[in-house]
Parts: structure tokens; C-alpha cells; sequence
């Protein structure tokens, strides 16, 4: 189990960064509309030399540049990590950091988010922390740069995910299946809309919804003791995770429905800009937010959460096949077949999966 450096209580400011400070900054031209660097120039720029802050541009040249560059980079010669793109982006940056021999150090760097995809979940999950009002687009992206160059560092909880072909990932976001993972794929092909293909993904998978078959497992959050834990990969080991061949413990509760529309597991406050999926969420709370919706809901139920979400009220809708709980660890058996499970908005094989919260373990620049 990770153990909390001592005199770093989870939950409060750690630090402000140097100034003037220096940080490495990765863009990915292809996200979101195909913008981002647009924006570095036209906003970013001008914001960081305003503010003193030293830095260095790596525009991406393809998937997993960032993850590579990232597992072989001198972390003492930079004050923080920061990416300006989609979540994608900082899924591989965080994997790259945990995959380094060094990864204990390497996982205190400071990682900092400006909007530049279609999603911007992480993004729009600490302007909401921050308390200022809800903004998206251009708006939030200055409002991110600023929170930037104030340089408060928070800790924030990262998530263990194990796959049935025995690799192991890190996420800081979400993981989904079902409706949320199909809508999220399917939606790439309206790339060029932003942050609007989400809402046109969900109007085209709506009008054929489907059913997922699979079995659904989790460790509530008031329960659960640590288990002896291997240690045979980089990164903290996983003290709560049974071998996914061998059946989960007594503690855990097993759903007993399986037949789904949607699973999704949420490690911050927002699944896109304007959707707030766990608006009680927070960057280290030590919880997976689960969230399930079983079969038998109606279209027009469905369409009414996801409108609901946009307020984060979707949880007051008293929508009977809506199901919310706080959990430390879960396990995704899904039915036969094909299927989507996407981890961070990126695809993941698909199969059995297992997950567990690392509080604190990752740190972000908070504003």
C-alpha cells in the first residue's frame, strides 16, 4: 500500500511553485478541433512570460510521445509538467511518470492541465474545486492559465487499474463502459465539432440503446482492510486487489443485476466541461465515484440524467435504475462478445477489469 509521506496530510494545499519556475510543456496539435497550438499562441504564450514562468514547448508528434519522452526525461531540470490537450494526453504523461525506475519521486512532479481537446474533464474538475463559476471553451482555458501561473500544488487521488491480460495502468479520470464508453468512441468522428460531439454521440446512440450483460463487484468505501500485496510491477502496489481469476472477498458487494446500460467510475468531479458526473468529488478524497444504470430505463429517462448532469443533479432525479455509491476498489466482469471499456476516454481491451484508489498518490497545480 502507498503510504503518505509524512507531514503531506491529504486534502490541503502542499505548495506553491518556484518563481520564477520552469516547466515543460506538452501540446498535441490534434486535439480537440485541431487548435491547441493556435491557443498556446494566441493565449498561453503571452500568459506565461506575463507571469515569469520559464518553459519549454514539445508539440506531439503521435500517441505515446508524451509517455515516452516522459519515462526518460531529467524531472530535476523542471519545476512541473504541464499539458495543454484533450485528457488523452495526460493519461499517457501520468502512465509515463509511473513507469519510470524512479516513480516515487517522479510521481510528486507537478502536473498541471489546459484545455485544448474535446473533453477537458481534468481541466474543468479543478476550475470547478477552485469555486469559480462554470465557464467553458476559451473562457476556461484562461481561466485554467491563470490558475496555472498562481502555481498552488494539490494532491490528487490516482487510480490502479488492472486488465485481464495482466497490464496495469493509471488513471486520474474515469473509467466506463456500456453507453458512456460507446458514446465517447463513437463520437470521435465529430471530432471537428469540440466539446458538442459528446451531445451528438448521445443523441445517435439514444436512438438505438443497447444492453450490456457482464457482473458488477465493489469495496464500499466504509469498508475494506489492507491484503498482503505483490510487488512485481512499478508504481504502488495494490493492497485491496484479490488476482482476477480467483473470486472477490467476503467485504466486497456483488450486484446482483447484470444487465446494464451504463458503469462509470469517477475519480474527479467532471466527465466533460459541462457534464458533472460526482459533483461532490474532490482532487483527494481517496473514492471511486461508481455510478450504474441497470436495464429497463427508458430513452427518455436516459436523456433526462445526461441533461440533469450538465447541473450535476442528476442524482436527484430519483430515477430508480440509477445507481450511485463511494467505493475504494471494483471489478468489471462484462458479458460475452465486443464491447468498449475506455480508461481516461482512451480504449482498453476489453475483458475483466479491476481497479483501486491511490489517495494522493499524483499532484496537480490547483490554482
Amino acid at each position: 500500500m502507498y503510504v503518505e509521506p509524512e507531514g503531506e496530510p491529504l486534502g490541503v494545499l502542499l505548495n506553491s511553485l518556484p518563481h520564477p519556475c520552469r516547466i515543460l510543456l506538452f501540446v498535441n496539435p490534434q486535439s480537440g478541433k485541431g487548435q491547441a497550438l493556435t491557443l498556446y499562441n494566441s493565449h498561453i504564450q503571452r500568459m506565461l512570460n506575463e507571469a515569469g514562468v520559464i518553459h519549454k514547448l514539445i508539440i506531439t508528434e503521435r500517441q505515446n510521445h508524451a509517455r515516452e519522452l516522459v519515462k526518460d526525461v531529467d524531472l530535476s531540470q523542471w519545476d512541473a509538467l504541464v499539458i495543454m490537450s484533450g485528457d488523452g494526453l495526460l493519461h499517457e504523461v501520468i502512465n509515463g511518470l509511473l513507469e519510470r525506475p524512479d516513480w516515487e519521486e517522479a510521481v510528486r512532479t507537478p502536473l498541471g492541465i489546459l484545455p485544448g481537446g474535446s473533453g477537458n474533464a481534468l481541466a474543468a474538475s479543478v476550475h470547478y474545486y477552485s469555486g469559480v463559476s462554470q465557464v467553458t471553451g476559451e473562457e476556461l482555458l484562461v481561466s485554467c492559465g491563470f490558475l496555472l501561473c498562481r502555481g498552488l500544488v494539490s494532491h490528487m487521488d490516482l487510480v490502479s487499474l488492472h486488465l485481464s491480460s495482466g497490464q496495469r495502468l493509471f488513471s486520474f479520470l474515469s473509467l466506463a463502459w456500456g453507453f458512456v464508453a460507446d458514446v465517447d468512441v463513437e463520437s470521435e468522428k465529430y471530432r471537428h465539432a469540440g466539446a458538442a460531439r459528446f451531445t451528438v454521440g448521445t443523441l445517435v446512440r439514444l436512438a438505438s440503446l443497447r444492453i450490456y450483460k457482464g457482473k458488477l463487484a465493489y469495496l464500499p468505501a466504509s469498508r475494506g482492510s489492507p491484503r498482503s500485496a505483490a510487488k512485481a510491477l512499478p508504481g504502488p502496489p495494490d493492497a485491496l486487489l484479490p488476482p482476477l481469476d480467483q473470486p472477490p472477498p467476503s467485504d466486497w458487494v456483488l450486484v446482483p443485476e447484470e444487465d446494464f446500460v451504463l458503469m462509470l467510475a469517477m475519480h474527479q468531479s467532471h466527465l466533460a466541461e459541462d457534464l458533472l458526473a460526482a459533483p461532490d468529488a474532490r482532487l483527494a478524497d481517496g473514492f471511486i465515484h461508481l455510478f450504474y444504470v441497470t436495464a429497463g430505463i427508458s430513452r427518455s429517462a436516459l436523456l433526462r440524467l445526461f441533461l440533469a448532469m450538465e447541473k450535476g443533479a442528476h442524482l436527484d432525479t430519483n430515477c430508480q435504475h440509477l445507481v450511485h455509491a463511494k467505493v475504494r476498489a471494483l471489478r468489471l466482469e462484462p458479458g460475452a462478445g465486443k464491447g468498449i471499456i475506455t480508461v481516461d476516454g482512451e480504449v482498453v481491451e476489453y475483458g475483466p477489469i479491476q481497479v483501486e484508489v491511490h489517495a494522493g498518490l499524483g499532484r496537480v497545480i490547483s490554482g
